[in-house]
């Protein structure tokens, strides 16, 4: 998930994968936890394999794709590597852009806000994935990185967002648990949701059990939430033509998008 969040406490944060910029970065130290707790529940070859067929489908001719939010940069690694795509991409943690140069070499990564970015380059297909758009925040900002979006099309180019849930479907209280381990270090996240009027706020409580000693550490993870016709109304004010998709790689519904003629 592409995460824009708020240390509480802790001598020792965690980052999120994100494109907006964020007050404090995290996982400075161990982003590749990231990774380790993803890995436990997100298939990443099956969605990159879907990614890869919406857009070959939508325009056959698209080589070229900048993952906004691209995180560690797994789903920009498998696009490339078993889809033969050429993949750039974009955030705004320096930790995740360290990880997805290092998976992806060939690839050029941004330190960017998804909100402000401006690149010499255009692309065949912009992608948005695993609710990083959420992290906007506001439809003020969920316009504005539309425009940035669109801004950076090439002809015949197409948006592909996947969005964060709905007001309609977030329930309050909802609590999730996961584990994982990696590089020594075994890590408990239990994340629980609060809704504040049209903002979802996910606070995840972690353990980290590492050599023996045992530490403790909070985030906040705020998402807006915008209803389907809002992030429509988001997308034309943008410029794009765009549809909504009832599936997507993670169920949560896909918008296609393209410049408006």
């Amino acid at each position: 998930m592409s995460d824009r969040a708020k240390l509480i406490q802790g001598p020792r944060g965690f980052s999120s994968r994100s494109g907006v910029s964020s007050p404090s970065v995290m996982f400075a130290e161990s982003a590749e936890l990231y990774d380790a707790i993803y890995f436990t529940f997100k298939d990443y070859e099956a969605e990159a394999a879907i990614i890869a067929q919406r857009l070959r489908a939508l325009n056959p001719q698209a080589l070229t794709i900048l993952d906004v939010a691209c995180g560690t940069g797994e789903h920009a690694r498998l696009l490339a590597s078993q889809h033969g795509f050429q993949v750039d991409g974009l955030d705004v943690n320096p930790e995740f852009l360290r990880l997805a140069r290092i998976k992806h070499p060939g690839g050029h990564f941004y330190a960017a806000d998804m909100t402000q970015f401006s690149l010499a380059h255009r692309y065949d297909a912009v992608i948005c994935m695993f609710s990083s758009i959420g992290y906007v925040r506001t439809l003020a900002a969920l316009e504005q990185a539309f425009r940035c979006f669109a801004q950076h099309l090439a002809p015949n180019g197409v948006v592909m967002v996947e969005p964060w849930f709905p007001p309609e479907r977030m329930v309050p209280g909802h609590q999730s648990n996961r584990s994982a381990e990696a590089h020594g270090v075994h890590v408990d996240r239990r994340g629980t949701t609060f809704i504040d009027g049209r903002l979802c706020r996910i606070r995840f409580d972690y353990t980290l059990v590492e050599a023996g000693i045992t530490r403790h550490t909070s985030e906040v993870h705020e998402l807006g939430l915008f209803t389907g016709e809002e992030t429509l109304r988001a997308f034309a004010a943008a410029g794009l033509d765009a549809k909504h998709e009832a599936d997507s790689p993670s169920h949560r519904g896909l918008y296609i998008a393209r410049l408006a003629s």
